[in-house]
C-alpha cells in the first residue's frame, strides 16, 4: 500500500487521488510548511473523513484541492488527480470550468458562503452556469432543491436575502447550492460547526440522505469525531500537516494505532463514562511548522516517545488489511510495546 493512501475500492481507480502533496505559506519567519507529503484517496460514491485539532492542516487541504488559496501559498510537491487528471497541471480556465460542476464546496461559515446583498434565487440561478436549461428551469429546479432540504415555502422563500434565514437555514441553502449542480465530489469543510447539536444531527442526515440519492463523494473535514462516525465510511487522521493514520472508520474508532489518534479519541466527550468537571485535553501544543522538521512530528506531546522519534520520520506500517499508521512503535524491530 503507498503510505498515507486510503484504501481504494476494487473497482478501479479512485475519484480523486492525492499523492505526496506539499503546501508551503510564506511568512516573515519563514516558509510555513503547512502540509507534508500529504496522500489520499476518495472512491466513487465514497465519504471520507478529515479529522484532527485545529491547526492540523484539515482547512487547508480542503482549499488547496479547491484552487482557493491565498497569494502566498504555494503548492512545493505532489499532484492531485481528479477523474484520472491533474490539477496543479491544468490550465487555470479549465480548472475553473470544474469548480460548481464537477467538484463543489460547502464552506465552514455560511454566511461567508453566500452573497449578503444578493437573493438566493440570483445565486442559485447563477450557480447553474454550467447547466442547460432556460432561467425558469433552473428556477424551478432551484426551488425543488430548496424544498429538498427542508427550507419551508421555498417559492417565495427564494426570493429572500441571506440575512433573512436562521445559521440553519443557510447552511440548508449551501448544500442545495452545492448538490444542485450534482458534482462528482463535494469537499465540506466543517460544515456544522456553527451549528447548535440539534442542527448537527439534522445536517449529517441530510447529508447522508442527500449523498446517497445523488451518489457523489464527500470529503468531509470535521473536529467532530461523533459526526465523522455517523457520516463516513473512510477516515484520515491529520496532525501539523501530515495524514498520521487512516483507514475504515470502524477500525480507526475500534483500534486506533497512533498515539494521537488514541487521545483525539479520549478527548471525545461522546466516550467519557464517568461523571467529570474536567474534559480531557491532548497536553503540549500543535508545533510550528516554520523550517524544516525532524523526526516524529508528534514526539513532543507523544507519552511513547523514544530514541528514533527524534531523528526518524516514522514509515508507515500497515496495522490492518486496509489501516496504517506513521509511528516507530509499529515497527517490527522497535522493541517497545504499542
Amino acid at each position: 500500500m503507498m503510505p498515507g493512501v486510503i484504501n481504494q475500492h476494487s473497482s478501479g481507480a479512485p475519484l480523486l487521488r492525492v499523492r505526496g502533496l506539499d503546501l508551503d505559506f510564506g511568512s516573515p519567519r519563514g516558509r510555513v510548511h503547512a502540509l507534508r507529503g500529504v496522500s489520499l484517496d476518495v472512491s466513487a460514491g465514497e465519504v471520507v473523513g478529515i479529522v484532527g485539532e485545529s491547526g492540523s492542516g484539515k482547512s487547508t487541504l480542503a482549499y488547496t484541492l479547491m484552487g482557493l488559496l491565498a497569494e502566498n501559498a504555494e503548492v512545493t510537491g505532489g499532484e492531485i488527480l481528479f477523474e484520472g487528471r491533474d490539477l496543479l497541471r491544468m490550465a487555470p480556465a479549465a480548472r475553473r470550468d470544474l469548480l460548481g460542476n464537477r467538484l463543489s464546496m460547502i464552506f465552514q461559515d455560511p454566511m461567508t458562503g453566500l452573497n449578503p446583498v444578493r437573493t438566493i434565487e440570483r445565486q442559485m440561478i447563477d450557480a447553474q452556469h454550467h447547466q442547460p436549461g432556460s432561467r425558469r428551469e433552473k428556477r424551478d429546479r432551484a426551488v425543488a432543491m430548496l424544498a429538498r432540504v427542508g427550507i419551508p415555502d421555498p417559492q417565495s422563500r427564494i426570493g429572500g436575502y441571506p440575512h433573512e434565514f436562521s445559521g440553519g437555514m443557510r447552511q440548508r441553502i449551501c448544500i442545495a447550492m452545492a448538490l444542485l449542480v450534482r458534482p462528482a465530489l463535494l469537499i465540506a469543510d466543517e460544515p456544522t460547526t456553527a451549528l447548535d447539536a440539534t442542527l448537527e444531527v439534522q445536517i449529517i442526515h441530510l447529508l447522508k440522505d442527500l449523498q446517497k440519492e445523488i451518489g457523489c463523494s464527500i470529503l468531509f473535514v470535521s473536529h467532530h469525531l461523533g459526526t465523522v462516525a455517523e457520516l463516513c465510511d473512510q477516515v484520515a487522521v491529520m496532525y501539523a500537516g501530515e495524514v498520521i493514520e487512516h483507514g475504515p472508520v470502524r477500525d480507526i474508532f475500534r483500534n486506533p494505532a497512533h498515539p494521537y489518534t488514541r487521545a483525539l479519541l479520549e478527548c471525545d466527550p461522546g466516550r467519557i463514562r464517568q461523571k467529570t468537571r474536567l474534559l480531557p485535553t491532548i497536553p503540549g501544543e500543535v508545533p510550528g511548522l516554520v523550517g524544516s522538521q525532524r523526526g516524529c512530528i508528534f514526539r513532543q506531546r507523544c507519552g511513547y516517545a523514544f530514541a528514533p522519534c527524534a531523528d526518524e520520520r516514522p514509515a508507515e506500517y500497515s496495522v490492518g488489511a486496509a489501516q496504517g499508521a506513521r509511528c516507530h512503535l509499529l515497527a517490527p524491530t522497535s522493541g517497545v510495546p504499542a
